[in-house]
């Protein structure tokens, strides 16, 4: 008998120990990027998590965003991929995501916490829960305060147009020897914004793309004059091909454009890598003739239908979508929340910085401007053929390898072909 006993007690730490090695574990992988320390405090948390849980190892895969972009929808149309994978290409992969709503352990906490985005993440007419947003983003401008400072120049008002930013960032550009007066990331997301504050409606009647409007027309034409002008940095759009992504955060990092325009996602990355070598705020988005809107989106954290561990999966989302640990990865990475039970301003940002915290205060106060047209196309599964098509043929028309009317047409036909 005693004999068994001691057997039975060997059996059992010997399975201890290989749960805590992880050789018994299931393996979760997560493709994770990150625009700023993100990905760090995921690790932390996902540290925490296998702790608590020695049978499940997450394995987080810290990639480009490009990788996700481009080489994560080939791996998901051949039915592959990773278990869990954050994205920002929502709505128009979610035929991939998995329906977490079997597997989780309090679907309805879901439903209420993360419900008035649920549709961004999951195919038209489906109630599936596929998983959540890391955070709620909203495109606008940031200005280098110290060199309009030195330039003499006044920081533009809080109504003011593109046409008057561009004019003031010219004049500091001058003034202190700049490359630009400003930069726009090089995506088609970034400019709907400022298309829809000149009237551009991307989305026809019957929910299929509409034909590239006036309203698009009108800034793309601005920006593809101001890049001729030398106002807009053209390197940032020129020097990549098709619709692949660039940003220009670098440059206003470096001090060699006055204003950027990207989005609230960028704060944590400027306040880290710019510290104490300049002033800089939060401008809001630039008014056109319709509006003065920016675009609301962010990125999601999906689960993978291909995982073959889709109660493992869970078990990782339903951790990370707790309202503690949301609250403590918006805390420390400085995204404002999708979860309904938290409000940005109540939440204690870690940080000292009053630039910081003046910016993400900016950032939730112009959200209340963004136009109808722009709040229609996270949940619009087409919206990534549009900004796809805008970022190629805009850059190529920078390029001079196309007029504006032909990568205007270039453009519906694009789409036209990804719809199809």
């Amino acid at each position: 008998m005693k004999n068994k006993i001691r057997q039975n007690i060997l059996a059992a730490v010997i399975s201890t120990t290989m749960l805590s090695g992880g050789a018994f574990a299931e393996d979760v992988r997560m493709m994770w990027y990150s625009d700023g320390v993100e990905g760090e405090v995921m690790s932390d948390l996902l540290d925490r998590f296998m702790k608590k849980n020695p049978d499940i190892n997450v394995i987080l895969d810290n990639v480009a965003y490009q990788v996700i972009q481009e080489q994560l929808p080939i791996a998901l149309e051949a039915g592959n991929g990773p278990d869990i994978a954050r994205v920002t290409n929502i709505k128009a992969q979610a035929k991939h995501w998995l329906d977490l709503t079997p597997h989780l352990s309090n679907a309805e906490y879901w439903r209420k916490s993360f419900g008035d985005k649920a549709d961004w993440m999951r195919p038209d007419g489906s109630n599936a829960i596929t998983g959540f947003m890391t955070q709620l983003t909203l495109t606008g401008g940031y200005a280098n305060k110290t060199l309009f400072e030195q330039a003499n120049v006044p920081l533009p008002g809080a109504k003011a147009t593109w046409d008057e930013w561009v004019d003031a960032s010219a004049k500091v550009a001058a003034n202190q020897q700049l490359v630009a007066a400003f930069a726009v990331d090089r995506s088609g997301h970034r400019i709907s914004g400022p298309n829809v504050s000149f009237g551009a409606n991307y989305i026809a009647a019957d929910g299929k793309p509409n034909s590239v409007d006036e309203g698009t027309k009108a800034f793309v034409k601005k920006l593809v004059d101001w890049t001729n002008e030398g106002k807009h940095y053209r390197d940032v759009w020129v020097s990549a091909a098709g619709s692949s992504y660039r940003s220009a955060a670098e440059e206003f990092i470096n001090a060699q454009v006055p204003f950027y325009y990207s989005g609230s996602w960028q704060i944590s990355n400027l306040a880290t890598k710019i510290g104490d070598d300049f002033d800089w705020v939060a401008t809001g988005s630039p008014c056109g003739t319709a509006a003065c809107s920016g675009l609301a989106g962010g990125a999601a954290l999906v689960a993978i239908k291909y995982t073959k561990h889709p109660k493992a999966v869970a078990r990782v989302m339903d951790y990370l979508a707790s309202a503690e640990v949301v609250k403590e990865f918006s805390e420390r990475t400085l995204f404002i929340p999708a979860h309904t039970g938290l409000s940005g301003r109540d939440l204690n940002f870690d940080t000292k910085s009053e630039q910081v915290k003046a910016a993400l205060s900016g950032f939730m106060d112009a959200s209340a401007n963004v136009a109808p047209n722009a709040l229609a196309l996270p949940a619009w599964k087409y919206a990534s053929a549009y900004y796809g098509a805008l970022a190629t043929r805009t850059s190529q028309a920078m390029a001079g390898e196309l007029t504006l009317d032909q990568a205007f047409s270039r453009m519906d036909s694009d789409i036209a072909e990804k719809v199809k």
